[in-house]
């Protein structure tokens, strides 16, 4: 007999994401052992989740999904609510859907089948019309709030969106909504205080990594198959990371700044999207340059020629300076992908970057800085109602150890932005690429980094944790984060390939060529004796093992 918490959970659901959803409320009876936001009891939330069905989307990535409401195999209405009820049905256990946008996406997909254009911003010939995606909450897309995470941010909307998601909206995707992510994207996990946490599909006792920790989530659970993120410190590939995804945090430019990076004295974030396919982010990158060509950039041209011309010579490293030994299952990942490209024909070579002492304190120091400006200046940066009293310990924290530093900022400063000159020369004499962690240890569980924890931890374990992805948002350089490892209960590691700047080409060819040859595990093909859990076979997807290795 549904309680009272679950006829209104039920309601909820409803509201959100349509009349559909009412037909599944007998599934979503789960939820009603919710005691917080994205925070269930243990013994009822599953081990692993995943939304992979035969539906419109089954389990085709967004190039295969894109060629099929192309061809009218499937319409974009279809994969629309499709998404949607996948969304519906992982969120209640992964909560990584900030806003839901069901009416808009409805729209914008009937008017692709009717041929009357997707939107303002719609082509006919976009490489992914149709494809339902979503966007991180910290861009402006019209008609949805942009939060950033924060409860200091007032619930409005803008009426226009913003450069870049128009130029990624130009690429034909159709947003469902937008995506969970830690205050103002400061740490490396989707956790805000009060426990309202985001949880990692692969294992929901773990962190689905930030701060694009939604969409990697979304994209994971196989809710969408591909979403935008956003990459300041690492928080593209540190997601992907450890939620089994492909993440390019590229070149600099590569897509149009966004109005609050445009801002910064040192641009460190960039945009970009977390896939399942490397061909998805092929995809994606080259039809984006259509939209708006990144001018002083060589063009990304990978599918007319998608194999490498040569053997690369790649340098490795296994450990940072700036932080403890990385962890065994994080050695043992990299290990195993220098032996796949070995078996490649690659030439390893004893190679690594030479980082200056300094930039860990510097890099440090200019968050400090951003922070200290998103505190003091949040009515001007964002809206007459920010409310800095509702800021979370992380933040004024950071803030406080900003305007300590103050002084010190025309030192860092040129020394950051001086940091791509000295990448550039390192590299000209150097590898083709190199290899790295793209974090230190594995995803932490649910806590580790929570939203609550005081600054003083937080940042001790948050240092330690990402501890090689900085270095690519100083200098502008191109790194992906490839699922090539896992831990022995099934816990996907990422392993970082970095490569020249403005050269993302050899990287998406390499890494074409690596998944080639080692196709990368979606979470419905888990066996399982990998689970961890005891499947429910009364609900698909929910814990339970599907066909393949």
């Amino acid at each position: 007999m549904p309680t009272s918490a679950t006829r209104a959970a039920s309601a909820t659901r409803v509201a959100r994401f349509g009349p559909q959803a009412a037909s599944q409320a007998a599934h979503w009876q789960i939820e009603a052992a919710t005691t917080k936001r994205g925070q269930m009891m243990s013994e009822t939330r599953p081990k692993q989740i995943h939304a992979f069905t035969d539906d419109a989307l089954g389990d085709m990535d967004a190039t295969a999904l894109a060629d099929a409401i192309d061809s009218g195999r499937v319409s974009a209405t279809e994969a629309v609510e499709a998404a949607l009820a996948r969304a519906e049905k992982v969120d209640g256990v992964l909560n990584a859907i900030e806003f839901i946008d069901a009416k808009r996406a409805r729209q914008r997909a009937g008017r692709i089948d009717a041929g009357l254009g997707g939107g303002r911003h719609d082509h006919p010939d976009a490489a992914l019309r149709g494809v339902p995606s979503a966007f991180k909450d910290n861009v402006v897309v019209a008609g949805v709030p942009m939060t950033q995470g924060s409860e200091a941010m007032p619930r409005v909307s803008s009426r226009r969106s913003g450069k870049v998601v128009t130029q990624i909206l130009g690429t034909g995707i159709v947003p469902i909504g937008t995506t969970t992510m830690p205050p103002f994207g400061w740490t490396a996990t989707t956790e805000r205080p009060g426990g309202n946490v985001t949880r990692n599909p692969w294992d929901t006792s773990r962190s689905s990594g930030g701060s694009s920790g939604g969409s990697a989530a979304l994209v994971a659970s196989g809710a969408v198959p591909i979403a935008h993120g956003n990459d300041g410190g690492g928080s593209i590939r540190i997601p992907a990371a450890t939620c089994g995804l492909v993440g390019l945090k590229p070149t600099r430019g590569r897509l149009i700044i966004g109005e609050s990076s445009a801002q910064m004295p040192v641009k460190i974030v960039t945009d970009s999207v977390l896939t399942r396919t490397v061909r998805d982010t092929v995809t994606f990158f080259e039809d984006a340059q259509r939209v708006h060509p990144a001018r002083r950039l060589p063009p990304i041209d990978v599918t007319s020629h998608p194999e490498l011309t040569r053997p690369l010579r790649i340098g490795f490293m296994h450990d940072s300076p700036f932080a403890p030994p990385s962890d065994a299952p994080t050695r043992a990942a990299v290990d195993t992908a220098l032996t796949m490209l070995g078996g490649l024909g690659h030439d390893i070579v004893d190679w690594q970057p030479t980082i200056p002492e300094s930039f860990q304190q510097d890099f440090l120091d200019y968050w400090g800085f951003l922070a200290f400006n998103t505190v003091a200046g949040g009515k001007r940066l964002f809206h007459k109602d920010f409310d800095a009293s509702k800021l979370d310990p992380l933040t004024l924290g950071l803030a406080q150890m900003g305007r300590r530093r103050l002084a010190h900022a025309p030192k860092f400063l040129a020394r950051l932005q001086a940091s791509g000159r000295v990448y550039r020369s390192q590299m000209a004499s150097g590898p083709d690429v190199f290899v790295s962690p793209v974090l230190a240890h594995v995803a932490p569980e649910i806590g580790y980094l929570a939203g609550d924890l005081d600054y003083e931890t937080h940042l001790e374990r948050v240092l330690a944790y990402c501890a090689f992805t900085p270095l690519h948002n100083a200098t502008g350089a191109p790194a992906i984060s490839l699922p090539l490892g896992r831990t022995d209960d099934g816990l996907p590691v990422g392993v970082m390939i970095s490569g020249q700047i403005g050269d993302e080409n050899t990287l998406l060819r390499l890494a074409l060529q690596i998944e080639a040859a080692h196709p990368f595990r979606r979470l419905d093909q888990v066996g399982e004796a990998a689970q961890g859990g005891v499947p429910n076979r009364d609900e698909p997807g929910v814990g339970a093992a599907s066909n393949g290795a």
